[in-house]
């Protein structure tokens, strides 16, 4: 079988490809946002605000894991002190919008990468696609075990510091619900894409770019960088929150070195039949 792929396209074919390709993967995209947009009463008040409640299961876990360890309530949350307010007049439609948008994505995104996933396919040999196979299960089950991971372990840490931390007793915690929305939003997709670090060095070490040599040389760095980023997604200044932040990307990193090896094998096998 030829290990080529099917035809030569030109540089309009593939724009118009692709065109097509965004445009069927925005259709699940619309759908899940009207089914959100129709239930985010209920999405609200499960879901998005469920962080900023004393009783929601991160802070559950966290109280019962305090008392295995007779520390008493010393982590347990029983207090998050903060109102939201609306200060302008689009700012509840506009959140209504937004997450409704991000619910729908998010509910879609199989959909929208098996959609770039075909607009790739066509480039790759016959072998590649072969060796691709389950990709899209891999990419979807990577981004959302970062999405709960944002939502369950990142969200809650760093509303329940920000909500109860105050310089003075005098100033209260009004935050707007866009404020609150934006971070929520950002705080769970950016743990998705995080989380597609193992497809980004795969990408990179088949072309090339990165090797398993290179990312075993800069691991050391690597660390330190992810407990910067650790620190920065997780305000609370207590080592375990950004350990509990810190410890997945770490085994995220020591996987996509464990994938750069591979190709590299695979590489060198495919020279050595050649000659």
């Amino acid at each position: 079988m030829s290990d080529t792929p099917k035809k030569e396209m030109s540089f309009l074919d593939h724009l118009e490809e692709l065109r097509k390709r965004l445009f069927k993967a925005m259709i699940p995209v619309i759908f899940f946002t009207i089914l959100a947009f129709v239930y985010m009463d209920k999405i609200f008040k499960y879901i998005i605000i469920a962080p900023a409640q004393t009783d929601f299961w991160t802070y559950g876990v966290m109280c019962r894991i305090g008392h295995y360890f007779s520390l008493g309530n010393v982590i347990c949350v029983e207090k998050i002190d903060f109102v939201l307010q609306s200060r302008t007049l689009t700012g509840q439609f506009t959140m209504y919008m937004t997450s409704a948008f991000v619910t729908g994505f998010i509910m879609a995104f199989p959909f929208f990468f098996w959609q770039i996933w075909k607009f790739i396919e066509p480039a790759l040999s016959e072998k590649e696609r072969k060796n691709a196979k389950g990709g899209i299960l891999f990419v979807s089950t990577l981004f959302f075990a970062g999405i709960l991971f944002g939502y369950y372990i990142v969200s809650p840490l760093s509303i329940n510091f920000l909500a109860n931390f105050k310089i003075d007793e005098s100033i209260a915690n009004q935050f707007d619900v866009t404020s609150y929305i934006s971070m929520l939003c950002m705080m769970v997709l950016g743990c998705g894409l995080m989380f597609q670090l193992p497809v980004v060095v795969y990408v990179l070490s088949k072309i090339g770019i990165v090797t398993p040599a290179i990312m075993r040389k800069y691991r050391r760095h690597a660390i330190v960088l992810i407990l910067i980023i650790a620190a920065i997604l997780t305000p609370s200044p207590d080592v375990l929150s950004q350990m509990l932040v810190g410890t997945p990307m770490i085994i995220l990193y020591e996987l996509s070195i464990f994938i750069s090896a591979g190709i590299e094998r695979s590489k060198k096998a495919a020279i050595k039949n050649e000659n």
